[in-house]
């Protein structure tokens, strides 16, 4: 099944099950252009037999950035860039998406110029954390045509679709939260009220893009790092939602799929996800996925594919090097291998926060 193509139902067909999940790398340049980095490390994946790469996580509105060198999909000036990069990964064979996103009080106001925002204020003892301001009615408006104006400039650069990022506890995630949002104006408080932002984004995004252009929803169901305040049982009725609102399909970010399920410990998250569905809606899963084993035991749980972050890091092959069954390697690997493997130094850099991943 791994090797098998899988047609998403608005028609996109990725020719194998195994996604490039969407990570911070830091390697386009200031102004949120696409670098040659960039560009070179999606490239290598594509390269390496992956059928489906996803761009890190791309900022829709300047105010929503979060770190250096993210790329960006927030002016007409970025679709050069874009449409180098789609036609890049096509070359390839294979399919491509942009993740959309905004990042909400996890914005950078040191490269924003602007104070972050959220669905509420809040303040955490953390001397890196910007309290925000409440989103206006403004704001909530503005943010969904600018998710939308973004998806249509994906489309235009020649992607095959878009995932909205609605996990980490990033904007979309934060207006999802039980704690984050007790918003009392129709934008929070009840699930359909929380939910709502994320709905219409979606909505919006459909409506300004073909029905052949893929449309995805990445979700948190559970609270894990700076995701808090995610109820399973709400965010499976949001998946729902999603579904009916056009997603094609909704990718689990279960950060390790052998763990169980925190509000049901005898049971696991993935097959509740595929349940609460439609069978024409797909489910990408992504937590640890290491070896073919791991994948397997992914698909079996229900997933329709796999996403991998750090193993397709180390192994930008690991499709063909699956297929052929040869070994693939794991962390920690040293910053020359990682050059080697098309990681830049500025990405390295950043993978060092990451405990014994880039040996010394």
């Amino acid at each position: 099944m791994l090797f098998q193509p899988l047609t998403l139902r608005c028609g996109v067909v990725l020719p194998n099950r195994i996604a490039l999940a969407p990570m911070t790398n830091q390697q386009s340049h200031a102004d949120g252009l696409l670098g040659d980095d960039e560009l070179a490390f999606l490239a290598r994946r594509a390269d390496g037999g992956f059928g489906l790469v996803e761009t890190c996580a791309a900022y829709v509105a300047l105010d929503g950035k979060a770190w250096p060198g993210e790329l960006a999909v927030d002016r007409d000036a970025c679709i050069p860039g874009l449409t180098r990069l789609a036609a890049r990964m096509h070359a390839a064979g294979a399919a491509c998406m942009v993740q959309l996103f905004h990042g909400g009080v996890r914005a950078e106001p040191d490269l924003t110029g602007e104070q972050t925002w959220s669905a509420s204020t809040w303040t955490e003892d953390s001397p890196t954390f910007h309290e925000p301001r409440t989103a206006t009615e403004g704001d909530i408006r503005r943010v969904i045509g600018q998710f939308a104006d973004a998806a249509a400039r994906a489309e235009a650069a020649g992607f095959d679709g878009v995932e909205l990022h609605g996990a980490h506890g990033y904007l979309l995630s934060q207006f999802l939260s039980r704690t984050m949002n007790p918003r009392t104006d129709g934008w929070g408080g009840d699930l359909v009220g929380r939910a709502r932002l994320v709905r219409e984004v979606m909505r919006a995004c459909r409506a300004r893009c073909s029905s052949r252009f893929a449309i995805g929803v990445r979700l948190s169901f559970e609270d894990f790092g700076n995701a808090r305040g995610m109820d399973l049982d709400e965010n499976l009725e949001v998946a729902r939602w999603l579904a009916d609102d056009g997603a094609d399909f909704i990718h689990a970010s279960l950060w390790d799929f052998r763990r169980p399920s925190s509000k049901y410990p005898t049971e696991f998250v993935l097959p509740k996800v595929r349940d609460a569905l439609p069978s024409e809606v797909a489910v990408v899963a992504a937590g640890k996925i290491w070896s073919r084993a791991d994948a397997d035991a992914v698909l079996a749980q229900g997933a329709d594919a796999v996403a991998l972050g750090r193993a397709g890091i180390v192994n930008p092959a690991w499709p063909k090097d699956i297929a052929a069954g040869r070994a693939v390697s794991e962390p920690p690997v040293s910053a020359s291998d990682l050059e080697d493997r098309a990681v830049s130094p500025t990405f390295v850099n950043y993978l060092r926060r990451w405990k014994n991943f880039v040996s010394e």
